[in-house]
């Protein structure tokens, strides 16, 4: 079984390491959904820890129809990213249409070669989702993330089953959406899936003392302060359980 931790931090990608995950997944600005990191950050973070690195690759928040300017962006991100030593990249585009944007995907994990590809969450933004994973198969990424298009993984564990048997080896499914120790080992027995994906992260208290509680920097729900980081003890629970999964 393998665990990805999603982390937007030199802190949290330590602790994911050091609590048993196989690899991170390094964003910014997770409240997003994950955008492509700093170059700064992965360097910083690819010296400090040893597993495996999958860099976002995404220029901006919103949907994932892109420009052909953003496109180059994304070359230039995917560039950067095997410049600073990742294993692999974590990307998505679809059409107007809400179909898999074959073409481009295509394009984009040729370039990454011989990095792995995983195929991002737009994939459950998707008209047909079980089209859409055949799609991605064809662009020649490795991997798809989904949650089978529902809020969580447990939700969608009926539809991701008939995603892994249709898969058939040639595509790999990592599950995601809410996974904990408490529900993966019922989310593997009804998938199927061998790969999960988490996040893990809480909020902690920030260093600031005096707050400014009169401006407001970020959007209405956002608060200028909070902090979050993902936790080894946490990861390790998530790993104890994946480990104890008999399959």
């Amino acid at each position: 079984m393998e665990l990805e931790i999603c982390v937007d931090s030199v802190e949290s990608a330590m602790a994911a390491e050091a609590g048993g995950a196989d690899r991170v997944e390094l964003c910014s600005a997770i409240s997003e959904g994950g955008l492509t990191p700093s170059i700064g950050m992965m360097r910083a973070v690819r010296a400090r820890i040893g597993i495996g690195m999958f860099v976002m690759i995404r220029p901006r928040g919103g949907d994932f129809v892109y420009s052909p300017e953003e496109l180059s962006s994304m070359r230039d991100d995917i560039a950067c990213a095997a410049d600073e030593g990742a294993d692999g990249v974590v990307l998505g585009l679809l059409t107007p249409e809400g179909s898999v944007d074959v073409e481009n995907t295509g394009l984009l994990a040729t370039l990454a070669a011989p990095m792995q590809v995983t195929f991002h969450r737009a994939l459950d933004m998707t008209r047909d989702l079980g089209a859409a994973v055949e799609d991605v198969a064809r662009t020649g990424a490795h991997r798809v993330l989904t949650s089978g298009a529902a809020n969580t993984a447990l939700l969608g564990s009926k539809r991701t089953a008939s995603l892994v048997r249709a898969a058939d080896h040639r595509i790999r499914i990592m599950v995601c959406g809410q996974i904990r120790p408490s529900n993966v080992g019922e989310v593997a027995a009804i998938t199927g899936a061998r790969e999960f994906h988490a996040s893990l992260r809480k909020p902690v208290s920030g260093p600031m003392l005096y707050r400014n509680t009169g401006i407001q920097l970020g959007d209405d729900h956002q608060d200028d302060y909070a902090r979050y980081r993902t936790f080894s003890e946490d990861v390790r629970q998530l790993r104890e359980a994946l480990d104890a999964i008999h399959v």
